[in-house]
């Protein structure tokens, strides 16, 4: 059996995070995914979908450093649905999506803690004193150890 969900959305708000009685975080977030398609006029129309989200220890941890209302993130988790009674007996029911990982794909200056869409370091994220353009490449190969590949194409 497989239960994977993949989500690419925007945070409707800053991740809540808390801690249970063991201390272990926990936090949670929801994720506004949208789809666009013509209606029946052929005029565009846009559904958002909002989902629960649900992260725990170390992933708790780094939503809270990370994630701000309105980033761009990619998803990947598992469904579950929770199941209580409130006070009067009644039974209540929560589909949540349980992320094991997530990457923040916004720009650090617009959601406060990503790396960006390329999720490279940039020379500014280096240590002080290190040169980051030197290039430990080696140098591309020379026209005749090209001619020399045996690849057929």
């Amino acid at each position: 059996m497989i239960n994977k969900v993949i989500l690419l959305g925007n945070l409707g708000g800053d991740p809540e995070i808390r801690h249970l009685e063991s201390g272990v975080p926990v936090g949670k977030f929801t994720l506004a995914t949208n789809e666009s398609y013509k209606d029946q006029s052929g005029d565009w129309q846009q559904k958002t979908t909002w989902h629960n989200i649900v992260v725990w220890r170390s992933l708790a941890e780094r939503a809270e450093k990370q994630l701000r209302k309105g980033a761009l993130i990619y998803l990947e988790g598992k469904i579950q649905t929770r199941k209580w009674q409130d006070q009067e007996g009644k039974d209540h029911y929560i589909t949540e999506v349980v992320a094991n990982y997530f990457r923040n794909l916004t720009k650090r200056e617009d959601a406060g803690g990503g790396y960006g869409a390329s999720n490279f370091p940039s020379d500014q994220d280096a240590p002080a004193g290190t040169n980051t353009t030197d290039n430990p490449d080696p140098k591309p190969p020379t026209s005749q150890e090209a001619v020399e590949d045996d690849l057929p194409f």
